[in-house]
């Protein structure tokens, strides 16, 4: 392999005199300890790098090493229930999940003389008490000449060895490295017809997303980004979950690691922490190394998408990762682009972004990677470099509103400053569910809500007591959509998650509440007596009290709402 030494280095960047050939991309060994980094740029005989670890006691003249191979990170069975740093390298030998990794088992799927092709599951694996599926590497086909007998293994041992039409072997292990950079090659990638469903009404309802889609939650301090991203990590439908914590404080990762692997899997009843991978990198962690971070999480969450199973990738938060280009850059000595970012921030968040997708593996079944990538702009403001590129690659944004946080509205995403474009696909979905009317639904709470806040304003001026009787009942209308569908708490057992059969209810007594107060107040009815019936306070806290096993109940809702605004407007009439 390729040597070099040192020659200037200053924190993660150094410059070396090269005395072999380097690549570009190319993953190196500094120092004596043998520090991993990359090269990041060439220059006839020198090169610059970047390094993954501290740099603290290198110096001008120790000793670079390349490697020959892209920077890149060790896939295979095992990775579901640990946490890892920005290299995929585990951050605790101590695993999140129960069972015995002593236990390992191979079962093999194929025998010597078999054709096998890229993608192919070849055996099964028990390990830690999970059995998962091995697969033929991206790059590999042809016959097998060799193959493991089942039982127990060694991590390191050579697994099966394939002979491909050039008369090569090829040596397949548990592990397979594939380089963090390069996207996984698939057959085709399919259009998003499906939604992920996150469990949260304000999502699901108003700005749902596909599975392989992408969105982006941007937000101030304090307005709630991990703690939704923490909430869809534990709801969504997805069968696996990646969670980058990407420069993020230590404390939030710590609250992650304590509350996970207490946490069950609704869908299964098993702990959350067997279809859970946490790549952790936090903000006292090197800087470089966080650069690394989104590019292995994307890696495994794609290998994961590889064997038919549909990926969910939590990125906390890419402006962190942008922060590090930024440091990186500077040291480079680059011109600096707007707000000090490099002039390549857009295209790293096109390569990030870009590899969402729903597609076909190479083995013909479907599967698919969403991402969802937290943003913290600088004092909330929406217009600053890393949330405006964000937006030019992403199908989905969640923005959150530091005033609807601070009147402890949870999840506080503003419903005029969010928008999904993926949510004309699923009319289709929501009807196959029983809800024919959902996105007619959908544009008149969308309407409701715009024509609020326009009220809203007009009432700080004359006070609300000062609108007509129709403006008056648009708020106590929007109030309830808000209350009633758009905040869901996420501590509450019953309220934390709302299936898509309950949302379907809520939704239409929303809409029958709404529809039968006009019909009401056209009849002579006094707004005041509308928003004062009981069944409008219990319209408001039916998240609480009906949960997911209690669905016919809202039956029971529906008839005294029916009862209660008949009523007044019998009341009305006789007076």
């Amino acid at each position: 392999m390729a040597e070099a030494r040192i020659r200037w280095i200053g924190g993660p960047v150094l410059h070396a005199v090269s005395e072999g050939a380097f690549q570009l991309g190319e993953a190196i060994e500094v120092g004596e300890a043998g520090l991993p980094g990359e090269v990041i740029r060439l220059r006839g005989r020198e090169f610059v790098a970047q390094v993954y670890e501290d740099t603290t006691g290198l110096k001008p003249g120790d000793p670079v090493h390349g490697t020959g191979q892209p920077l890149s990170v060790p896939l295979g069975p095992g990775l579901l229930g640990n946490i890892y740093d920005g290299l995929l390298r585990p951050l605790s030998e101590e695993r999140f999940v129960e069972g015995d990794d002593t236990e390992s088992r191979f079962q093999p799927q194929v025998s010597e003389g078999d054709k096998v092709k890229p993608g192919q599951i070849y055996a099964q694996v028990t390990m830690h008490g999970l059995e998962e599926p091995c697969l033929v590497p991206p790059h590999v086909s042809g016959t097998v000449e060799e193959i493991a007998e089942e039982g127990k293994i060694d991590r390191e041992q050579v697994l099966m060895v394939v002979r491909d039409d050039d008369d090569a072997c090829h040596e397949v292990h548990l592990h397979n490295r594939w380089p963090v950079r390069r996207p996984r090659p698939v057959r085709d990638r399919l259009p998003g017809d499906r939604p992920l469903i996150t469990g949260q009404r304000i999502l699901d309802t108003l700005f749902p997303i596909a599975r392989g889609s992408r969105a982006a939650i941007p937000g101030g301090f304090g307005t709630g980004k991990t703690v939704l991203q923490e909430t869809l990590a534990k709801h969504a439908h997805a069968d696996v979950i990646i969670y980058v914590g990407c420069g993020e404080r230590g404390n939030e990762m710590a609250e992650v690691l304590n509350e996970f692997p207490d946490l069950t899997d609704p869908s299964t009843g098993r702990p959350l922490m067997e279809r859970t991978v946490i790549i952790a990198n936090t903000s006292n962690m090197p800087v470089a190394a966080r650069e690394a971070s989104i590019y292995a999480g994307v890696t495994v969450g794609e290998y994961f998408r590889d064997q038919g199973k549909h990926v969910a990738l939590m990125a906390d938060s890419t402006s962190r990762w942008a922060e590090a280009l930024r440091e990186v850059s500077g040291r480079l000595g680059e011109l600096p682009a707007e707000a000090g970012y490099p002039a390549y921030l857009s295209s790293r968040l096109a390569d990030f972004y870009e590899r969402a997708a729903r597609v076909t593996t190479l083995t013909g079944e479907e599967g698919s990677l969403t991402i969802i990538g937290a943003v913290s702009p600088p004092a909330g403001d929406f217009s600053e470099p890393v949330t405006s590129h964000t937006k030019r690659y992403i199908r989905c944004f969640w923005g959150l509103d530091k005033e609807r946080a601070e009147a402890r509205f949870y999840p506080a995403i503003h419903p005029l400053q969010s928008y999904s474009e993926d949510a004309e696909k699923f009319t289709g979905w929501w009807t196959e569910k029983g809800n024919s009317d959902w996105y007619r639904q959908r544009e008149r709470l969308l309407t409701l809500l715009e024509r609020e806040a326009h009220l809203q304003r007009m009432a700080r001026i004359v006070g609300k007591d000062a609108l007509p009787a129709d403006q008056q009942l648009t708020l106590t209308c929007a109030q309830l959509v808000n209350e009633a569908l758009l905040s869901q708490s996420a501590f509450s057992k019953t309220d934390r998650y709302c299936s898509p059969e309950r949302q379907i209810e809520m939704l239409r007594l929303v809409i029958r509440f709404i529809d039968l107060a006009f019909e009401a107040l056209e009849r002579g009815a006094d707004p005041d007596d509308i928003a004062g019936l009981s069944v409008y306070r219990r319209l408001q806290r039916m998240g609480e009290e009906i949960g997911e096993d209690e669905i016919e109940r809202f039956d029971d809702l529906r008839s005294e709402l029916d009862d209660q605004l008949g009523g007044l407007k019998a009341r009305e009439t006789q007076e």
